[in-house]
């Protein structure tokens, strides 16, 4: 295992297009790192960097405390999956998962014994004569990850592995490397643009947009505290709702109506209010509740969840999601209140985009 830096590292393509601006990571040994971002952020770019697919156009990659810029991928002693499985498949299962150890020192029956560790962790023992035309997609990226694994690398790196798969394998797979990371303890750095991947998987999260760190922290420190909208939008499902704002001397105006609000001192007088959809709620039987920030809006559309249904609404010209109780479903073109208790509330500065202190 090893520890991961990045000081200062860019990636500068043809006549200046910065796909990666100058970034600072500091990766623990053994830590679950997830890249997370829109397409073009340099999520991918920054992973191949670290493998050595990439040159380096600035700044230092250290890898278990060394300086490892020139060297090739094979010396870094790292493992990388890429979203296609890359597997052969005129080999079996077991020719698949040995063919990392084919340029190894090793003999035969220590190949033989890493192969079916690997396959045995992996729960690919039983298919281990087949070949890939006979697995699912699912076993088929797990001996991906078995030839990776076989190598016995300092540290794995994961290139959107699951963006091939459907949802419910997608589901399954989540779980069997939160599991495989939890037994081996090897440092991974995980790429992926789907927020359930990131906030499921990692020990961190690190958010990029165009080249560019904007946040890192636990899954529940971006949920809980994101440092400006766009954070605040691409973690959680559904998205935070944003509602337009005005200061007021007793709180705010959200689309002509006088709302209460508790304010920090400081900031614009236009401000961009955040409230996550499930705690934003529309439930007739709370109606009236003491100290609630509550707004109205007219139903646009319902989605019947099972134990919950998610209310679209509209605020005027702005869109929300609120949630009901499962039994709770309004109809489309009723007028209804959401509410959301004052410590739930995200407040930003509609001109700089930041977050603004609580009160």
């Amino acid at each position: 295992m090893a520890t991961i830096t990045l000081e200062g590292l860019s990636k500068v393509y043809g006549k200046g297009v910065k796909a990666v601006r100058e970034i600072d990571l500091d990766i623990a040994d053994g830590e679950f790192v997830v890249l997370v971002g829109p397409s073009g952020c340099g999520k991918s770019t920054t992973l191949r960097m670290i493998a050595g697919l990439e040159e380096i156009s600035g700044g230092t990659l250290k890898i278990g405390g060394r300086v490892v810029n020139m060297q090739d991928p094979k010396q870094r002693n790292i493992a990388m999956v890429f979203q296609n499985y890359a597997i052969y498949p005129h080999m079996t299962v077991r020719q698949n998962i040995g063919f990392g150890l084919y340029t190894s020192k090793l003999d035969k029956a220590q190949k033989n014994q890493r192969i079916d560790a690997a396959a045995e962790t992996l729960g690919l023992t039983p298919y281990l004569e087949r070949r890939p035309a006979a697995l699912s997609g699912g076993q088929r990226q797990r001996v991906a990850i078995g030839r990776a694994m076989v190598r016995d690398p300092v540290a794995f790196l994961f290139d959107e592995p699951l963006s091939n798969l459907d949802a419910q394998l997608r589901a399954q797979m989540r779980i069997e490397i939160k599991r495989l990371h939890q037994r081996l303890g090897t440092t991974i750095v995980y790429v992926t643009h789907d927020q359930v991947e990131a906030m499921t998987l990692a020990d961190r999260i690190v958010v990029m947009r165009d080249g560019d760190i904007l946040q890192v922290g636990s899954p529940t420190e971006l949920y809980e505290n994101p440092v400006d909208i766009f954070t605040a939008r691409f973690i959680g499902s559904p998205a935070m709702n944003l509602l337009p704002a005005t200061r007021t001397a007793g709180g705010v105006t959200i689309d002509g109506t006088s709302v209460q609000v508790a304010l920090p001192a400081g900031g614009g007088d236009k401000l961009l209010i955040g409230v996550r959809p499930h705690e934003f709620v529309v439930d007739p039987s709370r109606a009236g509740q003491p100290g609630a920030f509550a707004v109205e809006g007219v139903v646009d559309a319902v989605e019947p969840l099972g134990p919950e249904t998610l209310v679209h609404i509209k605020v005027g010209a702005t869109e929300a999601i609120a949630t009901a109780p499962g039994r709770v479903v309004p109809a489309v073109g009723q007028t209804v209140t959401a509410m959301a208790q004052p410590g739930s509330l995200h407040l930003f500065d509609a001109k700089t985009e930041k977050a603004l202190p609580r009160p």
